[in-house]
């Protein structure tokens, strides 16, 4: 698998290892064999490979005779849509050339589906992308669908864990009190915990061929901005405020990728029925029967939201 150091592979391959008796095992590509993720996966019983997607001939000798790939980029990593594709093709491409069996593509939504690039409610970024991080994935798709691959197209949601990692938790207001600002107005948000995303992979490949040829939308739960805070304030125990702002204000925050996440909010607010409507959290439980709803995540994470 690939990422199985990150957010995505992580818990994917630690569901496969946990599952003595599920008749998978792990191979896990990574750069660095000696990092100290990489050892606690190898000592759990992962197979460790050193592959690099931008080393076509390591991709594929990471590939041979896997019976599935699980496929992933790492927009955040280096922000940029060519490498997003350059990296999706490969892995395409190698798992055409292996013969993978069942390849699972984690995409996301071409937005420019719904806002072509002449629609100036929301700005064109890079030359040709409406949310490029968004973008770039459903772009790629076809990079699997043309050469025919036993595919299954995993649609993720936004991660509750970037309430942690990504800045975007309560911030102190100047009266000290805790605001959550997002630009959603009253729209619900389909979010899940990054751990699940890989947990509930892992149960599309135990589904078999069921799957194949699907897009398959994941999602632990569908809240408002309102009700994102009101569940901070029960775990956090004192009360978090929802504040709503416009996307144009969040993109013009000046942090890296503030205009990008400012278009993906955007989307989420203004095409709630199409981000939600294609991640039924009901569907994702038949994945993952035990699968975390917010105060479930909360309930462990809240401790680490970073309150500045």
């Amino acid at each position: 698998m690939v990422g199985a150091t990150g957010a995505q592979g992580g818990g994917l391959a630690r569901a496969i290892l946990s599952d003595r008796a599920g008749g998978f095992s792990v191979r896990a590509l990574t750069r660095d064999t000696n990092s100290l993720k990489v050892q606690a996966l190898a000592k759990a019983g992962a197979e460790i490979i050193a592959a690099d997607l931008n080393d076509n001939e390591s991709v594929k000798r990471a590939f041979d005779g896997a019976y599935g790939a699980y496929c992933v980029t790492f927009f955040w990593d280096h922000f940029s849509v060519e490498t997003e594709l350059a990296h999706a093709s490969k892995m395409a491409k190698a798992a055409k050339e292996m013969g993978t069996q069942h390849v699972i593509w984690s995409t996301l939504e071409d937005t420019r589906r719904w806002i072509p690039l002449s629609d100036k409610r929301m700005p064109t970024l890079m030359g040709r992308y409406k949310v490029p991080h968004l973008d770039a994935k459903g772009e790629a798709d076809r990079f699997f669908t043309e050469l025919g691959l036993p595919v299954t197209f995993l649609l993720t949601s936004f991660y509750w864990d970037n309430f942690i990692h990504f800045g975007m938790g309560p911030k102190k207001s100047p009266e000290g009190d805790l605001i959550l600002t997002l630009p959603l107005r009253d729209k619900k948000l389909a979010g899940i915990a990054a751990e699940d995303i890989g947990k509930c992979a892992y149960g599309i490949f135990k589904r078999g061929k069921d799957l194949i040829g699907k897009k398959v939308g994941i999602a632990g739960e569908h809240l408002t901005g309102v009700q994102i805070a009101a569940e901070m304030s029960r775990a956090l125990g004192r009360e978090v405020r929802f504040q709503d702002i416009s996307p144009d204000e969040y993109r013009k925050m000046g942090f890296p990728g503030a205009e990008d996440l400012g278009n993906i909010f955007q989307f989420y607010r203004d095409f709630e029925q199409v981000f939600c409507g294609a991640r039924e959290p009901g569907f994702s439980r038949s994945l993952k029967p035990d699968l975390q709803n917010f105060r479930a995540w909360l309930s462990q994470n809240a401790a680490q939201i970073p309150i500045n």
